[in-house]
């Protein structure tokens, strides 16, 4: 996201070989990766075929081949089918499922969309944020915490600068 706190992927050319391979690393460490719609598009539109016909980066093709493997739910209302690899799609994001995830042994959740970050913070289900802020300001798009009314106290952990620019500040409620 920017300094001024919105989503927008076009906003910056900082996504470089060393932030690709922070989020190779995350989804290395992911066992679940939830989605909405618009993202889910938006990813399964370039990285499957980045799959097929490797671009030469190691970084981005890297990133490719685990978005592409992972396990993945997508959310959506209005999609009916869901054909990228590893794909279950479900039409409601419950609290209960969240829960039931959350038992399961394995690797950690991942919530990669503004809109599920959102609801999963309205339902009290984060455990940690980790967030990405690139050294920008854009003045207008999708703010990444529309719609939380209520305030959230977070706890600053960690953080972690790139050469961009861009900086992940890991917090915990």
């Amino acid at each position: 996201m920017t300094v001024d706190g919105f989503c927008d992927h076009t906003a910056t050319n900082a996504v470089d070989d060393e932030l690709h391979e922070h989020y190779n690393d995350l989804m290395r460490n992911t066992g679940t990766m939830l989605w909405g719609r618009t993202t889910y598009q938006l990813m399964e539109s370039y990285w499957p075929t980045l799959v097929k016909n490797p671009s030469g980066n190691k970084a981005e093709d890297d990133f490719a081949a685990l978005a592409n493997n992972m396990h993945k739910i997508l959310y959506s209302h209005t999609l009916q089918t869901a054909d990228w690899n590893n794909t279950e799609l479900k039409h409601e994001l419950t609290r209960e499922d969240i829960l039931q995830l959350k038992q399961q042994d394995g690797k950690p959740i991942a919530a990669g969309s503004p809109s599920i970050i959102v609801q999963l913070t309205q339902m009290g289900l984060i455990d940690e944020f980790q967030l990405c802020i690139h050294p920008i300001i854009i003045g207008k798009g999708l703010p990444l915490f529309r719609n939380i009314t209520d305030s959230v106290n977070l706890k600053l952990l960690k953080t972690k600068t790139f050469d961009s620019g861009a900086m992940v500040m890991y917090y915990e409620l």
